[in-house]
This record gives C-alpha cells, structure tokens and sequence, in this order.
C-alpha cells in the first residue's frame, strides 16, 4: 500500500436500474470486455485498498456471482434499498463499523472513472486533511446537476445545492457533483449515525453527511477530474453506449499511441482486456475482444472478430472469426474462415477460405486451404489437406479425434472417420473415404470404381434437354469421323 492508498472501497451497486429496461441487473451489462461494476471495481483496485466492498441488493445473488467469477471480491448485502447512506453503512458494517483512515465512496454505473482519478482524489483528500473531498467536474451544460458552492477565499466546499433548488447565481456554476467521495473514515461512521430520513423519499442520503460534518467545523473539499466524462453514470441504453464509444476511443488512443496502427477507429471495437505489441496492425469493420493479444507485426481484419485469440508475430487474419485460439507466427487465416475454441494454428500454417476448425492442432507449416471442417485433429508438420476434407467426428453420441502425421498429402473431397489415424508422408486419392488407420508411407485409395453406362440418358430421359444435348454432340461427333 501506497502512503494515499485508501483504508476502505465501498462501491454501490444495489440498485435495480429500472430505467434500463432490462432483465439484466444494471450493473451487470457491459461494455468493452466488462460488466459496469467490473470496470469500478478495476479501478478501485488501482488504489490497492486495504479493503474493498461492493454492496449489494437488487438481484444480489447474480451480482455476487458475477463478482466472484474472477478474483473474489467482499460484498455486503442491503436488503432494503433505503438511500446512499444507508448503503454505505452497510458497507462498513461489512468491514466491522467504523473505519481508520480513508474511505472512498463510488457508484458502481460509472464504468469511465479511471484508477487515476480515484488516486488524485485520495491524495488531494489527504493532502488538504479535508474529512470529506468531493470528486468534482467542470461540465459545459451543468443543467440538472448538483453545483459545488466554494468558499471564494478558502476554496472550500460551502454546500452541493441540487439544480431545482439553486438560485440564477448558482446555477451559472459549472462544477458538479459526481456522487464519489472520499470521507475521513471515524467521521464518516459518527456521522452517519446521524442522518435522518425526513425527506420526501424517507430515506438516508450520504450526502447529508457533508453538512452534518461541515456543521461540526470540519473541512469539506473537493478534487476536479480532469474530464468530466470520467463521472458519467449509467442509466439507461443511451448512456451506456455513449460510454461504450468513449472508453472505446480511450483504449484505441492508448493502442495506437503504444505502437498499434488503427486504420479507422470509428469501425474498430476493443475490450480493456485487450493486450499488443508494436507494429501489429489492425484493419476497418475488426472486434478485438477478451483476452486477444496481437504480437508484433501481426495483422487483423478487416471486418474479423477475434477473440480470446493469441496472434502470432507477422500473423494474419482476414475477413474471419476466432474464438479463444492460438494463431501461430507467421500463419494465415483466412478470407472467411471460422476458428473455434481449442485451435491451436502452429508457425507459418494456414487455415484458408471458409475453413472451419475445431478443437484442432496443426503442425508448422501445415495447410488446410480452403472449404474444410476439421474438428477434433492433430495434424502434423508440413502436410497439405486437399479442398472439401471433412473431418467426421461425431458419431451421434461422442466425438471422436482424428491423427494426421507431417508431410501428408491428402485428397480433395476425402472424409476421415474418426477415430482413425493417418500416417507420416501418406497419400489420400480423391473422393476417398479414409475410415481405416493407413501405415506412414501409403497411398490411400477408398473410393468405388467408376462405371460408365451408354446411352443411359437417351433410354431414361428421352426428350429432355440432356438428351437432345447428347445427341447433338454424338451427330456432330459421327460428323467428324
């Protein structure tokens, strides 16, 4: 823990969020790899808090559940959803009561509010020894907000008057309140023990707690995020893509200013979980999602969704979908070709035009150019798998793996039944059906013998189109000889 590192986190996240219209508790939709209260969370624990809490009410199991799906994280429970306040003290009650040192407050539908602003806020609140800091912005429309009313002398924080009650003067006033604090912990304990609930909604605002402690002589400040946009919370579909682009455009900057060429930002999607190298190169209409990580001198898109994907150095990958797969340096990838879970593409291998892959390992080198499904496979180094190659895995009740060894030559339209096993240096003819294991070194042939029946046509469909074709060209045929 850092000297500004806070005692305590609590983050709120009870609310339903009925203006979401949604069967999904707010705090759990997401944008760009995360749920809302993921990306607070995150930030939260840029700070490394010796504690941290998010308290819980509507839907709490999901949301718990949610939570604890990665690193598990403390939460408290507010049965009844009866105000900020309220909350909070459930909170603390969470971590034993009264708090030493400081306690930092958040809502949990502000996934633009980053760790650094967070820390900016805990050092300010401790360098000006204030018992609340306010978390503040400077916005260009404050229509709506609650404005900050500072001392003009000492820059204090005199009240947060809400826009219905302030007067012309205050109005004017275009910092706000973002609704996150950092509170002096034992202050902020005893003070909340002292709200009361004779408001029009009978319920605990945190806020009081300003005016409760200013009362008392003690000092109410505020920190000024450097952006406003950080403070926006989420209350309905509107606002949650509006952030969704804003975070959006903040994690290409940080890519593209890291080494990464973004062709055209406003078609490209990237998750915060995203990670690259230099001189990767990402082309339009291209999601980058999960836990994707391009390597130096790849190459995505356009118009490919890769994620959960590691590509490789001086990889490429066009115009297709990988779903958590490993693309080898080197290797090619499509136009149009669907890689699932489990794909492991080694170095300088090529899974081609519409090729779908599954649970599959190929060797260097390996190339499967084009109309194929292989699913269930190991493939070895440097082979070549002809053009509409299926590899039969299911027999309608358990899936079954397929081996191929290096440096196989295998032919278009072949099927191999699994479980079968196909040998280093093999041979497969066309349109064969391969359902036996073949020794390293043969030539596969498992199709039946052609037969040719003349005049077939002309006797089973007399006058049809066919037949007048074949007759012609057998005239012209006796013509010439």
């Amino acid at each position: 823990m850092s000297a500004t590192s806070p005692a305590a986190v609590v983050v709120l996240a009870a609310g339903e969020g009925t203006r979401m219209k949604s069967k999904t508790p707010k705090v759990l939709h997401e944008i760009s790899g995360r749920s809302l209260v993921g990306h607070v969370v995150a930030a939260a624990r840029e700070l490394d808090p010796q504690h941290l809490v998010v308290v819980v009410g509507h839907a709490s199991e999901q949301v718990t559940a949610h939570l604890n799906a990665g690193d598990a994280v403390r939460t408290a429970f507010q049965a009844e959803q009866n105000g900020t306040g309220h909350a909070v003290r459930m909170g603390l009650e969470e971590l034993g009561g009264n708090v030493e040192g400081t306690v930092i407050v958040v809502c949990g539908d502000t996934p633009l509010l980053s760790g650094e602003t967070l820390g900016a806020l805990a050092a300010t609140h401790a360098a000006d020894a204030n018992a609340v800091t306010v978390l503040s912005a400077e916005v260009p429309d404050s229509t709506g907000y609650g404005r900050i009313v500072r001392d003009s002398t000492t820059g204090a924080v005199t009240e947060i008057v809400e826009h219905k009650d302030a007067t012309d003067e205050q109005r004017a006033i275009r910092e706000i309140n973002s609704g996150v604090f950092a509170f002096d912990g034992r202050l902020l304990g005893d003070a909340l023990g002292k709200v009361r609930t004779d408001n029009s909604q009978g319920e605990e605002y945190l806020t009081d707690v300003l005016s409760i402690l200013r009362e008392a002589g003690h000092r109410v400040g505020a920190s000024v995020a450097g952006d406003h946009r950080e403070i926006l919370g989420i209350n309905n579909r509107l606002q949650l893509a509006e952030a969704r682009r804003l975070l959006n455009e903040r994690l290409l900057e940080r890519a593209m200013l890291a080494g990464v060429t973004v062709v055209d930002p406003a078609s490209t999607l990237i998750d915060t979980t995203v990670t690259y190298e230099r001189d990767a190169v990402v082309h339009p209409g291209t999601q980058l999602l999960g836990t994707t990580h391009l390597a130096e001198d790849s190459e995505v898109g356009p118009n490919s969704r890769i994620e959960n994907t590691t590509v490789g150095t001086g990889a490429r990958v066009d115009n297709s979908v990988t779903l958590s797969a490993e693309i080898g340096a080197g290797a090619l990838v499509g136009p149009y070709a669907y890689l699932r879970p489990g794909t492991r593409l080694g170095a300088k291998a090529k899974a081609g035009t519409y090729v779908e892959m599954k649970n599959a390992t190929i060797g260097e080198g390996t190339k499967v150019p084009h109309l194929s499904y292989v699913g269930d496979a190991t493939i070895g180094d440097h082979t070549n798998i002809g053009a509409a190659s299926v590899f039969v895995n299911y027999d309608g009740v358990a899936k079954h793996h397929t081996t191929i060894g290096s440096h196989c030559r295998t032919g278009s339209d072949n099927m191999f039944v699994a479980p079968v096993t196909v040998g280093d240096g093999v041979y497969t003819a066309a349109g064969s059906v391969i359902t036996k294991d073949v020794p390293a070194g043969s030539l596969a042939v498992a199709r039946g013998q052609q037969r040719n029946i003349e005049g077939w046509v002309a006797r089973k469909r007399p006058g049809s189109a066919a037949a007048q074709a074949a007759q012609a060209s057998s005239q012209e045929t006796d013509g010439q000889s």
